[in-house]
């Protein structure tokens, strides 16, 4: 009985989590929106500057990645350990593959002095600065959150060797798994507000 109260509790107590996750990406979302409405023209001028085959290549990853953690927890309630393990290893893999790509991404904005209050930005229209500044505070905490998602990942793999991850126990598995899944619903907003927006 106990069990199945800190099953629920864990759960209910993940879920309350991810609505503050959302709180905070959502007043992102809301600043963002203020300022496009002022500069329509500059954030499209902005998004231009980005590549969209790295943003389309991270949107796919991450849509993979999801599914994996899903078959994961799949794999996992049918006792098919290795399968689990593999899913599980496969989605790290491709956190990482996202990470890398980001890193690549702002390097290259950096070095053509592409960043917020760079000389470049600082000469040019108010509106670019603040598109660039968005982009770095929401992809870069987004990225933060890729990583913590990798980690939680990465515990629930070692959990599942140990067997401490089981098909009657997985609750840490789940819950890291809807940590996953949000990571990624976030990069699906975040994706079309920068590099597809006109």
């Amino acid at each position: 009985m106990t069990t199945r109260i800190d099953t629920a509790g864990a759960r209910i107590g993940m879920w309350i989590f991810l609505y503050s996750e959302i709180i905070l990406f959502g007043g992102l979302f809301v600043l963002y929106a203020v300022y496009f409405y002022d500069y329509p023209e500059l954030f499209a001028k902005g998004g231009k500057e980005l590549n969209r085959i790295i943003g389309s290549l991270n949107t796919v990853v991450l849509l993979v990645s999801s599914f994996t953690v899903a078959a994961s927890i799949a794999a996992i309630q049918r006792g098919r350990k290795g399968q689990a393990m593999t899913f599980l290893a496969f989605s790290i893999f491709c956190g990482l593959v996202f990470v890398v790509n980001k890193y690549f991404e702002w390097g290259a904005k950096i070095r053509h002095d592409i960043y917020p209050n760079s000389a470049t930005l600082q000469d040019g229209e108010p509106g670019l600065n603040i598109f660039f500044g968005l982009y770095y505070v929401i992809t870069g905490l987004h990225g933060l959150h890729v990583i913590i998602g990798m980690a939680l990942l990465t515990v629930s793999l070692v959990l599942v060797m140990r067997d401490r991850i089981t098909a009657s126990r997985y609750v840490v598995l789940e819950n890291s798994g809807l940590y996953w899944h949000l990571v990624d619903l976030i990069w699906i907003f975040v994706f079309p507000l920068f590099y597809l927006v006109l």
